[in-house]
């Protein structure tokens, strides 16, 4: 992965380690999947960081211009999976 986590300076090392885990949970379904419920809680900490929907669309645009994965697709999928187990993105 030759690609930078769009990071804030404002942020503890402990929001900085769950805004990554949010993002490598994002790799994890494009690349092999990744339970729906480990996404979830991802997902509801990396909100607790970055709560507005405009600077969640900042930073997960950053992401996506540097990585080429979609987190708001993979969140999409996640939220209209339903019983699925599994969120791939394959």
């Amino acid at each position: 992965m030759e690609y930078q986590y769009p990071l804030s300076i404002d942020w503890s090392t402990e929001e900085v380690i769950d805004v990554i885990s949010f993002f490598e949970a994002v790799e994890k379904a494009y690349e092999k999947g990744i339970k729906k419920e480990d996404l979830m809680v991802r997902y509801r900490k990396f909100k607790e960081i970055v709560p507005s929907k405009s600077e969640e669309k900042k930073v997960c645009g950053e992401f996506e211009e540097s990585s080429g994965y979609s987190s708001y697709h993979v969140v999409k999928k996640m939220k209209e999976a339903g019983e699925a187990d599994l969120i791939s993105m394959k």
